[in-house]
């Protein structure tokens, strides 16, 4: 969560029905409506971090209303999982700059 906070994650407020309730959840907007989400479930094992880029309306309807669409999922066993998806998110960020 520290890592989150410091790469300017938001903190979103939710009221218990897209997400599950007591679990924390971080987004970080990486495009226009485009998030990146993180949701890490009351017991902190590493089976309960989810990860996954999806497209909302805005920042306030993230844990209030679904996706309207959702890029891509990640199930956070281990921190090379969490290593893959950093390598994900940089190719794509890569792409998009030389596509401008």
């Amino acid at each position: 969560m520290k890592k989150l906070k410091q790469d300017c994650f938001k903190k979103i407020v939710h009221n218990g029905i897209v997400f599950e309730e007591g679990a924390a959840v971080y987004a970080k907007e990486i495009d226009k409506n485009i998030f990146l989400v993180f949701t890490i479930k009351q017991h902190t094992a590493p089976e309960n971090i989810q990860a996954f880029i999806a497209q909302f309306d805005s920042w306030g309807s993230i844990g209030k209303k679904e996706p309207l669409q959702m890029m891509f999922s990640l199930s956070v066993k281990d921190k090379n999982d969490l290593h893959y998806f950093e390598k994900f998110i940089n190719v794509s960020e890569t792409y998009k700059i030389e596509n401008e």
